[in-house]
């Protein structure tokens, strides 16, 4: 991934838990901040999805768009782009590291929208994303349990 943007939060659970959590794209819309929409297109061989349409409006921001999800396990989760409106490319992963009881979870992203953005303003954008989706996942994990 090129000009990517990293960032990481522990959470109390099990990189099992962390996974189901991610993994239920219906409930995102309960949780996730500006995601209205989710459709699950394809599912893989691993019952885990495979292809998946998002619609996000985070006020001045709508867009909808498609991830490929290339990998599911309980130590890594990554995706790309297929195709999206205001998205040229997308690249992502949450990495899971065991912390006694606790999980770090290290989120990477890299985005490259249709209209040029400046670098700093970009990695600036990513990382409001990554806080914002991190805290969330946070609260929903933590809260389930």
């Amino acid at each position: 991934m090129a000009d990517e943007s990293t960032q990481s939060i522990v959470i109390d659970a099990a990189p099992a838990e962390i996974v189901a959590v991610i993994a239920d794209f219906a409930a995102y819309p309960q949780w996730a901040n500006g995601v209205k929409r989710t459709e699950v297109l394809e599912t893989g061989a691993d019952d885990y999805a495979a292809q998946v349409r998002f619609n996000i409006d985070q006020g001045p921001i709508k867009d909808e768009y498609v991830l490929a999800y290339d990998e599911w396990s309980t130590s890594r989760i990554s995706w790309h782009l297929v195709k999206g409106q205001m998205q040229k490319s997308q690249e992502g992963s949450y990495a899971f590291t065991e912390r006694g009881g606790s999980t770090e979870v290290t989120y990477t992203l890299s985005v490259q929208l249709v209209v040029p953005m400046i670098g700093l303003f970009r990695r600036k954008a990513e990382k409001m994303i990554m806080d914002t989706a991190l805290k969330e996942l946070k609260r929903r994990v933590e809260n389930a349990g």
